[in-house]
């Protein structure tokens, strides 16, 4: 095969999947808002709809697998296929996670009214996407940027699980005060444990898409400067 071609189906295999991270965090976006809303039909878009992404990984792992096998690429050529194998898998998780987030929402949606849901979502979401731009454009203290980014969402998600059970045990005092007895009432409990249950879930697959916004960011950073101090 002519060396052109092979350059050729390196700079495509670059473009797929930045496209590909285009295609997930389209999906993620419609996750947050059917969520925010309770809005069903958008969350049977998402999850109806998690072949698209999960065929479109299925793609460009075979076409990375057939550039190993039939070019035997080394040095940054095979960093770029490798760490494209890997961002590959971790924009699949976060397709994967767009599922669950879209069917948090309550019938009358939003997750909790103790957790910043769009704010963490936003900024998980933005990491997922710069992350991808560096992949892209090859930018090393971008990669570095989204671990440093990725403590301060970790602190977010803390504190905001923090919250959500804080204010759970408030209102259980509360209303204990209220009807003079220490034993909640059985149906306000599980629907209360409902909520909670969906907001800590939320929070956490929060969380997990900004740390994989770090895998990319790790692996892209290893494409580039053969660095592996994000990975481990």
């Amino acid at each position: 095969m002519p060396r052109e071609n092979y350059q050729e189906q390196l700079d495509e295999l670059r473009t797929d999947v930045v496209a590909m991270g285009d295609l997930v965090l389209d999906r993620y976006e419609t996750a947050l808002r059917a969520a925010e809303t309770g809005d069903d039909d958008l969350a049977d878009e998402v999850i109806g709809g998690d072949h698209v992404v999960n065929d479109r990984y299925l793609e460009l792992e075979e076409n990375c697998t057939e550039l190993l096998a039939l070019q035997q690429p080394v040095a940054g050529d095979l960093r770029l296929v490798a760490a494209s194998f890997k961002i590959i898998t971790d924009l699949e998780r976060i397709g994967d996670l767009a599922t669950n987030i879209a069917a948090y929402g309550g019938e009358e949606g939003g997750i909790h009214s103790a957790v910043d849901f769009r704010g963490l979502g936003d900024a998980a979401g933005e990491m997922v996407a710069d992350a991808v731009a560096a992949y892209e454009t090859s930018d090393p203290d971008a990669c570095r940027e989204i671990d440093v980014r990725d403590d301060d969402l970790d602190e977010r998600c803390r504190r905001a699980s923090e919250s959500v059970v804080r204010e759970l045990l408030e209102a259980d005092r509360a209303r204990a005060a209220t009807n003079g007895t220490a034993e909640p009432e059985p149906d306000h409990l599980a629907d209360a444990l409902d909520d909670v249950s969906r907001a800590l879930l939320a929070i956490r697959d929060l969380e997990r898409v900004g740390d994989h916004a770090v895998n990319i960011a790790a692996r892209t950073l290893f494409m580039i400067e053969s660095d592996d101090e994000l990975i481990y």
